[in-house]
């Protein structure tokens, strides 16, 4: 009975959506029904506006750079040797610069700059043309200059297309509230639930600081900006062998505690010395590959005894302050063996299998069998290749000193790094020499999670013994804007962690 009752309102419902379409047209004729879609549409593929596609040979050459044939070369002297496009704009918005590029032997890496303002690096390793890419370039209706300079630049340059930039993705800033660590503990997931709830709306103002919430960095932008920043950065060097063996200062965890105890968030990273038998150099640089004779893949793959000794005494040794935190109920963003693609860190020396190796050992030791669950862990690799995998990794970083006063939102490095793993992350600005303009980060989309300005003559006038701006990198006017901000988020403006509330997330 209720089947056959079911069955006749359906069919009754489907008569009067009959009767409904059935209607006379504007001319008076019966309008047809529109058929009911039984799939859902394809998106339509972007497909951009070519703005013009510019011959390096016919633009402006400077120094060394000259033409060789139907290309152009001699890219050697920083200070002298640029190739310069002038494009002229119609419509505002974003667009992508593609230069087509060659190698004169090994990679090469050449600045870009619009109207005076860096915008990115083209890069190439090949002996044959190719393509690179700097993506979504604001540039306003008019004339623009765009140039093409030095930095590791033996390069052949063909020619630059400027192209319409795509839309930003539909999924850019969603990020699931869950930590690699199924143990993390409470803290840690309402801290993480935090950062996935600003994550694409603000952006978390942060500072280094070796001496702590009280050091001369903070008390900078304090007497700027009558703020302080909602992240605190500090190092984990003193707790290394070697530096305990001169007497290093072990107050960290005191130091962590005085911050966490105003309301922000502790970062931590590791300038990891190698101990005194490997040392070239003074022993407390020997976090540099040229002042350490230490090879990571022979400590890793047996040659070196000695060393991996080394390796596992030092990660025992970053074990107890840690511990000390979890147990005052302090989460941390945790961020070693940072820009390791550089080569300049001994950790990055010997390759990306080896680095990623001592990435999941140290994961596994501070993790597994120091059940250190209160760590979120940070990745800033600077490189897809060195990626561990989504496994070893919540949040991705990206150091960035762009020069001196450049403001711009790097957004061609935060698309890049969003790509880097395989589920979307939070990606961060972990380290930066400038502010970047917050107006600038909401306009290109670019919304690192945080940002955190390096300590020293990035904020502080070091020839000072009283706690003066330098202005060498940031601006007073820039630093006044960056914190007072309505997109950026200050110490005062942090909600109290320790009673956050728990994303459903962690329960599924």
């Amino acid at each position: 009975m209720k089947k056959k009752w079911v069955y006749t309102v359906l069919a009754l419902g489907l008569l009067a959506l009959a009767g409904c379409n059935n209607k006379q047209g504007d001319n008076g004729t019966m309008a047809t029904a529109t058929p009911i879609p039984t799939e859902t549409p394809t998106p339509t593929p972007f497909v951009p506006e070519i703005l013009g596609v510019f011959e390096a040979e016919r633009a402006t050459l400077a120094g060394n750079v000259k033409i060789i044939t139907d290309y152009v070369e001699g890219f050697i002297n920083t200070d002298s040797d640029s190739c310069t496009f002038t494009v002229k704009v119609e419509k505002e918005g974003f667009y992508d610069l593609i230069f087509r590029v060659a190698s004169n032997g090994g990679e090469k890496l050449n600045p870009v700059s619009v109207d005076g303002e860096p915008v990115g690096d083209i890069y190439t390793d090949k002996s044959y043309y190719q393509e690179s890419a700097i993506e979504r370039v604001w540039f306003s209706a008019g004339e623009h200059t765009v140039s093409v300079g030095v930095s590791w630049g033996w390069i052949m340059l063909d020619k630059m297309t400027v192209q319409t930039a795509a839309p930003l993705p539909d999924d850019l800033y969603w990020a699931e509230a869950k930590l690699i660590n199924p143990n993390a503990t409470d803290e840690a997931k309402r801290l993480m639930s935090f950062l996935v709830d600003m994550y694409g709306k603000k952006v978390l103002s942060g500072q280094y600081c070796d001496d702590g919430a009280f050091g001369k960095e903070m008390q900078v932008i304090q007497n700027v900006t009558g703020k302080l920043p909602a992240i605190l950065g500090m190092d984990l060097m003193d707790y290394n062998g070697v530096n305990q063996a001169h007497n290093s200062s072990m107050k960290l965890p005191m130091k962590v505690q005085a911050f966490w105890d105003k309301g922000g968030i502790v970062t931590l990273c590791w300038h990891w010395n190698t101990s005194s038998e490997y040392a070239r150099n003074e022993w407390w640089g020997t976090f540099y590959t040229d002042s350490t004779t230490f090879n990571l893949k022979k400590a890793l793959n047996g040659q070196d005894p000695a060393g991996y000794d080394m390796l596992i005494k030092d990660i025992d040794n970053i074990a107890q302050p840690l511990l000390e935190m979890q147990a005052a109920g302090i989460p941390i963003l945790f961020r070693p063996l940072h820009e390791a693609s550089g080569g300049w860190f001994w950790w990055g020396a010997s390759g990306p299998e080896a680095f990623k190796e001592l990435w999941v050992l140290l994961y596994d030791k501070l993790t597994n069998e120091y059940g250190l669950n209160n760590l979120i862990w940070v990745w800033n690799g600077q490189h897809a290749d060195w990626y561990p995998g989504d496994e070893y990794v919540d949040i991705v970083g990206e150091d960035i000193y762009p020069g001196e006063r450049v403001y711009t939102s790097q957004a061609t490095k935060y698309l890049e790094v969003a790509e880097y793993s395989t589920e979307r992350k939070m990606v961060y600005l972990t380290e930066c020499g400038c502010i970047p303009d917050p107006d600038l980060l909401v306009r290109d989309g670019a919304m690192w999670g945080m940002w955190a300005t390096w300590s020293g003559e990035f904020v502080r006038k070091a020839s000072s013994l009283k706690a003066q701006l330098s202005e060498q990198y940031t601006e007073e006017y820039m630093m006044k804007k960056a914190y007072e901000h309505e997109a950026v988020i200050t110490l005062d403006e942090m909600p109290d962690l320790k009673a956050y509330p728990i994303s459903e997330s962690f329960n599924k």
